[in-house]
């Protein structure tokens, strides 16, 4: 018998058809000998809901009362996956963050959980009860509910993994895992067994969206394995769990890609100490985040100063550097918003050289010019034009032979 912590996400119970679906699959798992504990989303569509009736009335709501308000999703899907389970003859018992006592920071709709009560859940489980638990929701000291910021379902259904010492936490989605790549975008890409957290947490930093960068970081915190499935079709999924030191590791794991990205330039900037914090601090003030730096070397005691930001950041941001570009004496600002950030991904780097000629090269090969180049531990990310998206991310994934039946290996 194992303990499964399982999430199903807004579209895998968006309507009562898949909510009955899904209670036929917890069934399933339960009838098969594991005691199951279910962590839900809103149904798909509910939060914007509420989150548009709330600016109905208020433009600004205050956080502790939009929390309240966000809320009542995730209690209403819990409510009817219990009955769903209750009337095939599963018992089963559903609770709110705050009946399980999920605490959280007092920072509303956007908490950090600090612990959880598992009592209720484990007298439930023993019982012979699946638990069925709302996602992204707590209670604060003060009693208040919170919400975890868009996500936070994955990040509560880790967390009680963790709490409960699970075996596995599966992450029920519309996709049946990790791919090598946006299928969309390189119809070649595989569906990966396995992959590390390092590696997982730097694809979804990268622009991979198939998990919540948050609920990775707990996972690998607390060590709890990870699953990836599909709500909709069968299959073994991803899994993300520790790295195994005795495993030949894939060279790359995947290639992730980032459209979300803009390019700022403060050309001509007087060369002498303190120049990258007099033109990040006020970037910084306004709120703004900042990926990728790049300062060339200066020949003329002068220098340029190169940065990306989130696109919707990008008008806000260039705004910010024209004003400190004239304070500083600088020659102009240059910006472009067509750009997009490639990444290869793999722990197999740390024991392999040559990854970066060869991306650079293959790039070069198909005509791709590299505007800036970030490297780290298990990754190197580069930055093209927007219009060689599709062409940087197949070219690739061929290069390191993630079209193959199995990759080259470290």
């Amino acid at each position: 018998m194992a303990l499964i912590v399982q999430k199903y996400g807004g579209t895998s119970v968006g309507s009562v058809e898949r909510i009955n679906a899904v209670a036929e699959r917890v069934q399933a798992c339960r009838e098969a000998g594991d005691d199951i504990v279910v962590v839900v989303s809103a149904m798909s569509g509910e939060t914007d809901r509420l989150l548009s009736l709330a600016k109905e009335i208020n433009p600004h709501p205050h956080g502790r009362e939009l929390d309240v308000v966000l809320s009542t999703g995730e209690q209403v899907t819990i409510g009817l996956l219990s009955m769903a389970l209750e009337a095939r003859g599963c018992p089963a018992r559903s609770y709110t963050g705050a009946q399980v006592c999920i605490h959280t920071d007092g920072a509303h709709n956007k908490a950090r959980i600090l612990g959880i009560d598992d009592q209720r859940v484990r007298a439930d489980l023993t019982a012979g009860r699946v638990v069925v638990v709302a996602g992204f929701q707590g209670v604060n000291d003060s009693g208040c509910i919170t919400t975890l910021g868009r996500g936070g379902s994955d990040t509560t259904a880790v967390a009680l993994a963790a709490a409960l010492n699970a075996d596995e936490c599966h992450i029920f989605t519309d996709v049946d895992g990790v791919y090598t790549a946006d299928p969309r975008v390189a119809p070649q890409a595989r569906r990966l067994e396995r992959i590390t957290y390092e590696e997982m947490l730097e694809m979804a930093s990268l622009g991979s969206k198939v998990l919540q960068i948050r609920s990775v970081e707990f996972a690998s915190k607390y060590n709890v394995n990870l699953r990836v499935l599909s709500s909709f079709q069968g299959g073994s999924g991803t899994l993300i769990a520790e790295e195994v030191e005795d495993m030949e590791q894939a060279v790359i794991s995947g290639i992730a890609h980032n459209k979300d990205e803009a390019k700022l330039t403060v050309v001509g900037v007087p060369d002498k100490p303190g120049i990258a914090s007099h033109i990040l601090g006020p970037i910084a003030d306004a709120n703004i985040e900042v990926d990728m730096i790049v300062q060339n070397v200066g020949v003329d005691n002068t220098t340029d100063f190169t940065f990306t930001v989130h696109r919707n950041d990008y008008d806000k941001a260039l705004e910010i550097l024209n004003q400190v570009a004239s304070d500083l004496g600088a020659k102009r600002v240059n910006g472009d918003n067509k750009i997009i950030k490639i990444s290869v991904v793999g722990v197999g780097m740390r024991s392999h050289a040559g990854i970066a000629s060869k991306m650079f090269s293959a790039l070069a090969d198909e005509g791709i010019n590299i505007m800036m180049i970030s490297t780290s531990e298990i990754k190197i990310s580069v930055v093209i034009a927007e219009k060689y998206l599709e062409l940087g991310v197949r070219t690739l994934h061929s290069a390191f032979d993630l079209d193959a039946a199995e990759p080259e290996k470290a």
